[in-house]
């Protein structure tokens, strides 16, 4: 009963954030350039102070040396999952625009907002660090290969035929994995941390930080209330995308680890459960704004994590029982 009541909580919180981007949208509040100065506020202010603090709050050199396997089965899964879904969105002929958000919704987690919360909640405060290995291969595979994805499956680009996605530093490294490369020198230098990192700079990019899911959840709701919440379809797109998320992601870390453990790469059971339960998260919140960044199907991507925020109150007390 724990488990469902802390699924519940976490999806209630989003699904509330959600509807005050609806009904204010539904009000008139917002114009029609609202929701894209919005979207570039989250991916190049918001989103690199929210990663930058994270790494500053929770990562240290020797921690993340004692973690490493746990980096390897992250790494592995996701890059697994990267591959099945690429098969899968060939064989159902998925159209171009739709292509790398599916692919990215299936792999891609919303590891803070609602990972680390229940992860306290199911095992204790002893268990973040375990959940941080998961959230910065995600946070670092989601705003390289995951961008990269998304943004050459751009329908607007070689739509005559002739011109090809180029592959620049924006799409290698995008503005919101500055927040994580900038960090780097401030983790393994104490100098420049206890020097530069004052006590204003680190309220200041905490609070900016903070804005990143809030925003992109009032993003959902806006985008919500302009394609009509009563249009939303489940197609087969959209169930195989969630089947992608809920199912074949948390499978792949589970068989990864499994095999793991009989080669000599173990790790204690909370951080093999965390892993699975992070694998199982719903997609990230910011797919419809990477979605309308890179001219996707923006009603599909917002499809997609409303469904899945919903969805997951049902799918982690499964994984829980399942793994014992």
């Amino acid at each position: 009963m724990g488990i469902f009541w802390t699924s519940i909580q976490s999806v209630l919180a989003i699904m509330i954030m959600i509807a005050v981007g609806y009904f204010a949208q539904g009000k008139g509040w917002f114009d029609d350039k609202f929701s894209g100065a919005l979207s570039k506020l989250i991916m190049q202010v918001a989103l690199p102070a929210s990663i930058f603090m994270s790494m500053m709050n929770h990562f240290k050199p020797e921690q993340l040396a004692k973690l490493s396997v746990g980096l390897l089965y992250s790494v592995v899964s996701i890059t697994v999952g990267l591959l099945i879904s690429w098969l899968v969105v060939r064989v159902l002929k998925v159209p171009k625009g739709k292509r790398g958000l599916m692919m990215t919704a299936m792999n891609f987690a919303n590891t803070v907002f609602i990972g680390m919360p229940l992860n306290q909640a199911l095992f204790g405060d002893s268990s973040i660090p375990y959940l941080l290995v998961y959230y910065i291969v995600n946070t670092v595979m989601l705003w390289t290969i995951g961008v990269w994805i998304i943004a050459a499956d751009d329908p607007t680009v070689g739509a005559d035929g002739t011109a090809k996605v180029k592959l620049d530093w924006h799409h290698l490294i995008p503005t919101p994995l500055w927040g994580f490369i900038v960090a780097l020198p401030f983790i393994y230098i104490p100098w420049l941390r206890s020097h530069l990192l004052v006590n204003f700079v680190t309220l200041t990019l905490t609070d900016i930080g903070a804005l990143v899911t809030p925003l992109s959840l009032i993003y959902i709701g806006i985008m919500l209330k302009s394609f009509g919440i009563g249009n939303m379809q489940f197609d087969k797109n959209v169930i195989v995308t969630l089947l992608g998320r809920f199912v074949l992601a948390p499978v792949i870390m589970f068989a990864l680890i499994a095999v793991g453990v009989k080669a000599g790469l173990g790790m204690v059971p909370v951080f093999q459960k965390t892993l699975i339960i992070q694998a199982a998260t719903p997609t990230f919140a910011v797919l419809p704004i990477l979605a309308t960044t890179y001219h996707g199907d923006v009603k599909f991507a917002t499809n997609i994590v409303v469904s899945a925020s919903v969805l997951f109150v049902v799918v982690v007390p499964i994984i829980m029982v399942l793994m014992g």
